[in-house]
């Protein structure tokens, strides 16, 4: 049997605990029904759900979490999975050092035993504060992926990654890759046709490989330079014309260097590149809310070359536009649902 140990605190979501439980449960069910064909002998998975002190806790939405007793460095496991908090701040999470201390003195121990390691979401700045990330992959949700690169600059982070691996550390990306991770935990103990009749009999996408078409590219106004509050207007309200740096300063009557200083300050990109992600953000709207042609996108945003349009959108969502609307667009189903069902 392969032995799981789920470690929770206060603070995470409940869906991390009860989505890798409910995936183990159906692996077992299905790999019985193999074993009993007779085509294969699968290993089975146990799990425990385990705390600091052993007690219940709650989750971030107030629901209680029972535990199966205390997390013990000491005991055999062969995967110690981490749950992941729900907290828009990590400072809050970072801040209570004694549980990130007691946390990262257990991983320590069970890494060192040879447990495999794996978190998903936020759950991987507990392998980075326990220092077991530095000098290897690792990924975590897109929207933490800047704060995570400065607190951990030693960590090679591929934040647009759903799943990493590497030296026996699994890493998954934003929140509900933990059913991704949990498959292919079910893919390395037990092997890659449980692990797909599993996915499948779950509904779950084992495809997907990039959280980049999920991100949002900008962040809101959160800053307080008014410089650069006036520029992100004036480039909003100018969006479909020819950009220039250098008509943008002088409107604003500063030098070029000087807004270059500024925004990189503010938001951590230059002008030119902050107006990228801003274009393809109103681009992946536009293509979201209504049936509209690509071409039609591309002159909305600015960009005269349509080719040139969806080549950069590619590179920042990792689809072309076409795909992105087949994916994400509002259907028509759902069109005739809300007439149905009027709010």
């Amino acid at each position: 049997m392969i032995t799981i140990r789920i470690w929770v605190y206060d603070g995470i979501m409940a869906s991390g605990v009860a989505g890798p439980i409910d995936i183990f449960n159906a692996a077992n069910h299905l790999g019985a029904r193999e074993s009993a064909r007779g085509s294969a002998v699968l290993p089975g998975f146990v799990w425990r759900v385990e705390s600091l002190d052993g007690q219940s806790v709650k989750a971030a939405s107030g629901q209680s979490i029972s535990v199966d007793g205390k997390i013990d460095p000491r005991k055999r496991a062969d995967v110690i999975l981490l749950t992941a908090p729900f907290f828009s701040n990590m400072d809050e999470f970072v801040g209570r050092r004694e549980q990130l201390n007691a946390l990262s003195s257990a991983l320590r121990s069970q890494r060192k035993a040879g447990a495999l390691l794996a978190a998903y979401c936020t759950g991987n700045y507990l392998l980075a504060e326990a220092g077991l990330l530095d000098g290897r992959i690792a990924t975590t949700h897109w929207a933490k992926a800047a704060d995570f690169a400065r607190r951990y600059p030693h960590v090679e982070l591929r934040a647009s990654e759903v799943l990493t691996g590497q030296d026996g550390i699994l890493s998954g990306g934003s929140v509900t890759s933990y059913l991704n991770l949990a498959v292919r935990l079910v893919e390395m103990f037990a092997g890659e046709k449980l692990a797909a009749t599993t996915a499948r009999s779950l509904l779950i996408d084992i495809n997907r490989t990039s959280q980049a078409s999920y991100a949002t590219l900008l962040d809101e106004h959160g800053h307080v330079d008014p410089l650069v509050a006036r520029a992100q207007e004036r480039m909003e309200a100018t969006l479909q014309q020819r950009f220039r740096l250098s008509e943008l300063a002088d409107w604003l009557a500063v030098s070029e260097r000087t807004l270059n200083r500024h925004f990189k300050l503010a938001v951590g990109l230059a002008p030119l590149a902050y107006l990228q992600n801003l274009r393809i953000e109103v681009a992946k709207r536009l293509l979201e809310s209504r049936p509209i042609g690509v071409d039609m996108v591309s002159q909305q945003v600015g960009y005269g070359d349509v080719s040139t349009f969806r080549q950069l959108f590619k590179r920042k969502t990792g689809l072309s536009p076409s795909e992105y609307q087949m994916r994400f667009a509002r259907s028509s189903s759902a069109d005739n649902t809300r007439r149905e069902f009027p709010e």
